[in-house]
């Protein structure tokens, strides 16, 4: 029985990696068939041993249709939307207002940004409590979403436990979003089933993730991107949560950069 412990709890970490390899750095180190194996593996020893199976088990992903609607939930604190800038004028008004917020003294230094890519999908909240996936909710009206934790679970690149991250309970935010891969596929089979297609990947991601059927969740490939930390001691600045964020296991996008002034900003803009 020991033994058997032991190889759940290696396969567990082994699939984890082979996730995070596929799912979040596009550099897989097995082939489908290797994992696949893995997965099996873990499956018959969870089904010998019921009492082994965990929440965070890679199994235990994909559960049955969802009974009724979605539960309505607060968020730990407002989800904002972003404000727009359109061009260089935009954006070097925006540091003069920062600058100038800074006070008189520091209103000549060139502040310090990090520079991300937006990504085109629906805002997520996920709650980790003792470094377990515990809730995850859609933005809503910014103050009360909607419980979508079944659906989110099925997303392979959001790991279900974090990997050495706090014990206290903690949110983390980012995006959910279609590849345009999968929603190409996705409007193909949607064609040929003689159902409308979706107008873009972003109202196919917010369509795939209030549907019922996790299974259906599950297929049509969704992934996600994490880049803010809600808790009471986080780390000092922004580069820091991304980097916390990462080392934890969740998937964060790679092309951020921690740029010295506005000029900076500007030059990642045109890149």
């Amino acid at each position: 029985m020991s033994n058997q412990a032991e190889r759940a709890q290696e396969l567990r970490r082994l699939i984890r990696h082979h996730d995070e390899r596929y799912y979040i750095h596009n550099e897989p180190d097995v082939t489908d068939s290797e994992f696949d194996a893995l997965m099996n593996e873990l499956r018959a020893i969870e089904a010998a041993h019921p009492d082994l199976v965990t929440p965070e088990s890679p199994t235990q992903r994909v559960g049955g249709r969802v009974a009724a609607g979605f539960e309505s939930v607060a968020h730990a604190e407002p989800m904002l939307s972003l404000d727009n800038a359109y061009d260089e004028d935009d954006l070097r008004a925006f540091d003069d207002r920062v600058r100038r917020a800074l006070g008189a003294a520091l209103a000549d230094t060139p502040v310090e940004y990090v520079a991300e890519l937006k990504i085109d999908g629906l805002s997520i909240a996920l709650t980790y409590d003792d470094g377990r996936l515990a809730r995850a909710a859609t933005r809503g009206d910014g103050t009360t979403g909607e419980v979508v934790t079944h659906n989110v679970r099925t997303i392979r690149a959001i790991p279900l436990g974090l990997a050495g991250g706090p014990s206290h309970r903690l949110e983390v935010r980012g995006e959910v979003y279609l590849p345009k891969s999968a929603f190409e596929k996705t409007n193909v089979e949607r064609d040929a089933a003689g159902e409308p297609v979706f107008q873009n990947p972003r109202n196919a991601a917010a369509g795939t993730l209030r549907n019922l059927d996790p299974g259906l969740v599950a297929r049509r490939g969704l992934r996600a991107f994490t880049y803010q930390l809600v808790a009471p001691d986080g780390p000092p600045t922004h580069a820091d949560t991304l980097t916390a964020l990462r080392q934890w296991g969740l998937p964060v996008e790679g092309h951020w950069r921690i740029c010295r002034g506005v000029d900076d900003v500007i030059a990642f803009c045109a890149e």
